[in-house]
Parts: C-alpha cells; sequence; structure tokens
C-alpha cells in the first residue's frame, strides 16, 4: 500500500508541494497556506512562499 506525503497545493495557481501532515485542510484539500485555503479573499497575491505568486483567481471552490 502507498501513503501519500505530499501533493500539490489544492489552490490551482499556486506552485507549492505541501506535507499532508503539516498542510491547511479545508473541505477534504490540503493547501500550502491560509491564504491559499480562504481563496485570497484579502486580495493579497502569493502564499508567502519564495518564487510563488499566486492570486487564487481561477481556484475552483467546488
Amino acid at each position: 500500500m502507498t501513503t501519500v506525503v505530499g501533493m500539490k497545493c489544492a489552490c490551482e495557481p499556486c506552485l507549492c508541494v505541501v506535507s499532508t501532515e503539516t498542510a491547511v485542510q479545508k473541505d477534504g484539500k490540503y493547501y500550502c497556506s491560509e491564504v491559499c485555503a480562504n481563496n485570497h479573499q484579502d486580495g493579497s497575491s502569493g502564499c508567502g512562499h519564495q518564487g510563488c505568486d499566486c492570486h487564487g483567481s481561477i481556484m475552483d471552490n467546488g
């Protein structure tokens, strides 16, 4: 049996890979940060991780 320990952040434009143990979990999905988990509702760009400038604008909330 294979155990998944890392996956891409569920925020579509985000480039981050997150650990399933430390990720922010929301609605059964894994995110690299609270900003991504909340779909950048405060208008912020980027998740705070170096090299990533996601905006959440095309995130699938369903």
